[in-house]
């Protein structure tokens, strides 16, 4: 009762129709992106507001373009040991599909580092599980973002 004076209302409650925000991401169609990395985000995303058999009628399209790049941090640490940065820059834009128009945009991105130690096999580990991580964190900002999105409305 005192929470409901201060306007204080939970994210994952219901609106006025009874349809609540976890309905809602439900509805969101996520457009199929054009890099792995892209893919990786968009699965993320999918398997947190779309689980298996719990898809809505599509009453959004978001779509997604992500920019991968790297850079060494540190080089001289040790003999043979380079520490690399991984940063996944992403933004996104919720269309609604009955009008067409834009209704939320924004972006975001995640830094992750991973050492390379000249050996093949662990180099190529290491970059995958720092892009898949990066990948994750994204993916988990950009449903959140919906969700306060949507829950605001």
């Amino acid at each position: 009762m005192v929470l409901s004076g201060c306007g204080y209302k939970p994210l994952y409650g219901t609106d006025s129709s009874g349809r609540g925000v976890a309905e809602t991401l439900s509805s969101i169609a996520v457009a199929e992106p054009e890099t792995r990395v892209g893919q990786l985000v968009r699965n993320n995303i999918v398997s947190s507001i779309r689980p298996a058999g719990s898809a809505g009628q599509d009453r959004y399209k978001l779509t997604l373009n992500s920019t991968l790049s790297q850079s060494t941090l540190i080089d001289k640490a040790a003999p043979g040991i380079q520490r690399k940065r991984l940063r996944l820059a992403v933004s996104y834009e919720l269309i609604e599909l009955s009008s067409g128009s834009a209704v939320n945009s924004g972006k975001t991105f995640s830094n992750v580092s991973y050492d390379i130690v000249h050996q093949p096999i662990a180099d190529l580990q290491a970059e995958t599980n720092a892009t898949e991580k990066a990948a994750q964190e994204v993916g988990q900002d950009i449903r959140s973002r919906l969700a306060a999105f949507i829950s605001s409305r």
